[in-house]
């Protein structure tokens, strides 16, 4: 056993004594204190939810509780952080008979620390607390004479909300097809009347162009022809179609879409804002 080791030994030795020695009065706990010991009791005792992960590990989620991890002599427990964390301090409450040794999974730029951790006998109870460059784990370690976690991981909430967030980023700045411009800068605002097979599903506008979005059935089939109504005439204006979306170089107000000719004639009437 090495001077630091037994130096921590006779310190703690000396403290036990030193409160023992105390009177009760000395160390009774105010109001406060005791509310704050009965509430960090709560957090520690809670249950909690614990589940399985898909290559069998126990999940924690973070925060939730303090996650009480049971070891076992002989075996290791595997405890993994989060990938890309990056650990900063381990720190044991008995650093005698618990061992925690450091591992890595995973490819480098985004690799995972694991903290493997051995009991040298059974019935022992103690906590931990592991500080990461992005939180700080307050976990219990126990120790059984047969049971034991192989794997423990962590879920974490934020996580979630994370993803959530991305999401409506790429939601609100998402481009339609065909335009330069995020979806909520586009004008929706069109009304159409008529039948056809080949009925617009959209048609939307960035101010200079308007888009006339077709079914995907158009694919393959004769295209209408569009039709601008100005002045009381149908005039022609310059488009093309990309696939299913017809691209109007013009930002119409009023026009008609018109395929076949007399009774098999097809028509679509749009009109700006009704």
């Amino acid at each position: 056993m090495n001077t630091a080791r037994i130096r921590s030994i006779s310190q703690s030795a000396i403290m036990l004594l030193v409160v023992a020695s105390l009177p009760a009065a000395a160390q009774s706990l105010s109001a406060n204190e005791v509310r704050g010991t009965r509430l960090s009791d709560q957090w520690k005792s809670g249950q909690g939810v614990v589940t399985r992960g898909a290559d069998g590990k126990v999940i924690f989620l973070f925060g939730e509780v303090q996650p009480s991890v049971v070891c076992s002599p002989l075996q290791v427990c595997d405890i993994e952080l989060q990938a890309g964390e990056i650990v900063r301090d381990v720190l044991l409450g008995d650093t005698v008979r618990w061992k925690v040794e450091p591992a890595t999974s995973g490819p480098a730029g985004g690799q995972a620390v694991h903290l493997i951790v051995k009991p040298a006998e059974s019935g022992l109870v103690t906590s931990m607390v592991v500080t990461t460059s992005r939180r700080a784990y307050h976990i219990q370690l126990k120790s059984h004479h047969i049971r034991y976690m192989a794997k423990v991981g962590f879920e974490y909430p934020q996580d979630a909300d994370t993803r959530f967030a991305e999401i409506n980023a790429r939601m609100q700045t998402s481009v339609l097809p065909g335009t330069s411009v995020p979806s909520e800068q586009l004008d929706f605002a069109f009304k159409m009347r008529g039948t056809a097979r080949w009925k617009p599903s959209r048609i939307y506008s960035d101010g200079d162009k308007t888009y006339i979005q077709f079914p995907s059935s158009l694919s393959g089939q004769d295209a209408p022809v569009l039709f601008v109504v100005s002045g009381g005439e149908n005039r022609i204006v310059n488009y093309r179609l990309k696939g299913a979306l017809m691209v109007v170089d013009y930002n119409i107000d009023h026009a008609i879409l018109v395929s076949g000719v007399g009774r098999h004639q097809q028509k679509i009437t749009i009109r700006r804002g009704g």
